[in-house]
């Protein structure tokens, strides 16, 4: 079976009212999870609202007791390691060991130009991730002082106190798909690697190339989870669904195609979920059957908490 949450994209007008709605949403319709976006703004204008992350995620670690929650992710280039590790305990702590510390190496260059961040070039993003990687490692994981002298990043005798409740602290979640940078990370540093909207096929063998790099670090394949996070265009009936993609009318390249043709592009194209029940539930079976063990899903529409309500309905109790 596989475990189905709902990711939000944080920056495209996340509100105090929605998060509140959302995760009341997740918690009782019997999702896995909620995650969301960790950004500013969006990498285009409009400006929209976007609630601070690390704030949203402490609210839900104090108002719910069952679902997991997190960044997805978190960008090490303007989130600092240190404080970073030092908040995520903090709220595993206050959830009683829920929360998924999700990070990455940042991608988006407005929201870095437009409030003083240095984005830096591929070699440097990844470079300062390495680092970030191995301070927040570091700090959750040792109970003695640690001290690390990195270009971007430094430790001189520090310790995270109190100690995290949970040993080694929330677990890290690496997403992204890269083969020579990414997934080398997830093999030194991850417990859960998420991959983003691959075909089920895809996602087998950059599965089966992490066990070969984690037997490689001397762990174990188990010792990784397997998650990938995707789109969802969900409708209870075609009529529904018609509905809910009419935003298509406004995309040339989709406007004047059959509504079916437009689901087969949304699926093997983008990569995304897409259908009524019966169409959703045999395309998160092939992603479990690919390995995938949670999904997280794209839930785009913030305020259509009753069509969240009919996919829990519809389709977790067949899936997870």
């Amino acid at each position: 079976m596989v475990d189905i949450s709902v990711m939000i994209e944080g920056q495209d007008g996340l509100t105090w009212p929605r998060w509140q709605r959302l995760m009341a949403a997740a918690e009782d319709f019997g999702f896995a999870g909620l995650f969301r976006s960790d950004h500013f703004t969006n990498a285009r204008p409009p400006d929209k609202n976007s609630l601070e992350m690390i704030v949203s995620i402490t609210y839900v670690a104090d108002h719910t007791r069952r679902i997991h929650f997190g960044p997805l992710v978190a960008p090490l280039s303007f989130r600092n390691p240190a404080i970073l590790a030092r908040q995520a305990a903090s709220i595993d702590d206050l959830s009683g060991g829920r929360m998924i510390l999700g990070v990455g190496a940042g991608w988006q260059e407005r929201e870095h130009s437009l409030f003083g961040f240095n984005l830096g070039d591929i070699n440097t993003r990844m470079a300062r991730f390495e680092e970030g990687l191995e301070v927040i490692t570091r700090l959750l994981h040792s109970n003695e002082p640690v001290t690390y002298e990195g270009k971007f990043f430094q430790l001189r005798g520090a310790t995270l106190l109190p100690r995290p409740a949970r040993p080694g602290g929330p677990p890290i979640m690496i997403g992204g798909n890269g083969i020579k940078r990414t997934l080398p990370l997830v093999a030194r540093f991850a417990s859960i690697w998420n991959g983003l909207s691959l075909t089920p096929e895809a996602f087998r063998r950059r599965s089966e190339l992490l066990d070969e790099l984690l037997l490689a670090q001397m762990r174990q394949p188990g010792e990784v989870k397997r998650t990938m996070m995707t789109t969802l265009y969900f409708g209870r009936d075609m009529d529904e669904l018609d509905r809910r993609l009419s935003w298509r009318l406004g995309v040339p390249e989709l406007a004047d195609r059959p509504l079916i043709d437009v689901m087969e592009t949304l699926h093997t194209a983008g990569r995304a979920i897409v259908g009524t029940p019966d169409m959703v539930i045999k395309q998160i079976r092939a992603y479990e059957d690919a390995g995938v063990q949670e999904l997280m899903l794209q839930w785009f529409d913030m305020d259509d908490i009753e069509g969240l309500h009919a996919f829990a309905e519809s389709v977790l109790p067949q899936v997870q």
